[in-house]
């Protein structure tokens, strides 16, 4: 949620970071200014009340210890007035506060000056690009057909007992699948993130910390009969074990990681860039997390996107890195950095990570605080990133390692599946 104080003091500067995101919010921003000026009237009427009140009832007291009982009582008639009117009052500022409240939620975040403005996806700017991969001879058959092949994963028996984007992964392919689940944690933990293993469903109020609810786009799984939401990624659970938090002072570096299974409806998506693992409803994902003071956020931005980058280059995988135009942002992030790796077989490139800056927008949701030095409450900023996303990793895998002995297993996941080559034989 955009800080109040923000909008007060920085307008346009919020009004050009929606822009990005191709929404003019001059409406929204200026209905919520004047809403503010309101509640603040109001809050100082409040104040005014309150203390007249405050001063009556010692006065009250005063006159009765000396035995002015008439004066006493004149005065007890106002301060019921007064209370009636402090009560009323109250009423208004609530209102007005909930407005502003449903207002900013309404609003995602403003992107950041090195965000490009764009519509949708054509206008990412690719930042960087690093490795090669097999030619499209040498690596001709699809990964939705080598899975068949070597009984690594069972699609139509994820539909027979749950429905479409519900895999089985069985032998090698579950061994391979759990073999990537440990090396990204185990790099993780490495590079300093403390492991969870968190809750795979959520309330409303965590929902709403992390920018995922009100779930616009219907993508999160929902069970009214609990009022709990399956979780769409770890980052959910894992930031908002300190929504409510106030840090004790500015010396903190938080970084969690945790692997879940990931649930999203994917509402709409069809054809064929659904084929196979190009798109699941429920997937495995290796997520990290900071929790940074403003002045260190950046430094954490660039440590997670090295950090992947060295995920996907100790797998052998062609990849490129992506910023993100406003219309391809995340309503909750100020800036994202999507990476891809190259698929051979089907000559296009699969997004398998991003990697978001939030700065205040989530904190401030989640009432997530600090003491700067001079004591005063500041709000956190957070990062999240996929560290990895499973399905198009294990794709990738697949179809650029096919050979005529088999599919090669990367050197630093042997470790891990006890085998060098997926074959029938094995």
């Amino acid at each position: 949620m955009i800080e109040i104080q923000r909008i007060r003091e920085r307008k346009e500067e919020v009004l050009e970071g929606l822009l990005k995101r191709n929404i003019d919010a001059t409406k929204e921003v200026t209905q919520i200014l004047t809403l503010d000026q309101e509640w603040r009237s109001q809050k100082t009427a409040l104040q005014n009340l309150e203390a007249e009140l405050n001063t009556i009832s010692k006065k009250i007291g005063q006159l009765f210890s000396k035995g002015k009982q008439a004066e006493a009582q004149e005065l007890k008639t106002k301060t019921a007035e007064l209370k009636t009117s402090v009560q009323a009052v109250k009423k208004i500022e609530e209102e007005l506060e909930n407005n502003i409240q449903s207002l900013l939620f309404s609003l995602p975040n403003v992107c950041t000056t090195e965000v490009p403005k764009g519509k949708d996806e054509s206008a990412n700017e690719i930042i960087e690009e690093k490795g090669t991969s097999p030619s499209k001879e040498a690596a001709a058959i699809p990964h939705w057909d080598l899975a068949k092949t070597y009984g690594l994963i069972d699609f139509e028996l994820g539909v027979k007992v749950t429905g479409a984007g519900f895999p089985f992964y069985r032998g090698q392919g579950a061994r391979l699948q759990r073999a990537l689940v440990s090396y990204f944690l185990d790099e993780a933990v490495n590079a300093g993130y403390e492991e969870y293993v968190s809750p795979l469903m959520v309330n409303e109020e965590s929902g709403k910390g992390t920018g995922q609810l009100p779930d616009k786009e219907g993508q999160m799984y929902y069970m009214p009969a609990d009022d709990l939401y399956m979780i769409p990624t770890a980052e959910v659970p894992l930031t908002n074990i300190y929504r409510g938090v106030l840090l004790p002072d500015a010396n903190f570096s938080i970084k969690l990681t945790g692997h879940t299974p990931c649930f999203r409806r994917e509402a709409g998506s069809y054809g064929k860039d659904v084929r196979g693992l190009n798109r699941l409803h429920q997937f495995e994902k290796v997520e990290i997390v900071r929790i940074e003071t403003p002045e260190n956020a950046e430094t954490a931005l660039q440590e997670m996107l090295s950090h992947v980058k060295h995920l996907l280059e100790s797998l052998g995988l062609q990849y490129r890195v992506l910023r993100l135009c406003g219309g391809d942002t995340g309503f909750a992030a100020a800036i994202t950095y999507d990476f891809e790796v190259y698929s051979a077989a089907q000559e296009k490139w699969l997004e398998v990570s991003s990697v978001s800056r939030f700065d205040t927008f989530q904190s401030n949701r989640l009432k997530l605080r600090y003491k700067d030095e001079n004591k005063k409450s500041r709000l956190c900023h957070t990062l999240n990133g996929s560290a990895l996303a499973l399905p198009r990793i294990m794709a990738a895998l697949l179809e650029n390692n096919q050979g005529p002995n088999g599919i090669s297993i990367p050197e630093c996941l042997t470790r891990y599946t006890g085998f060098k080559t997926i074959t029938n034989n094995t």
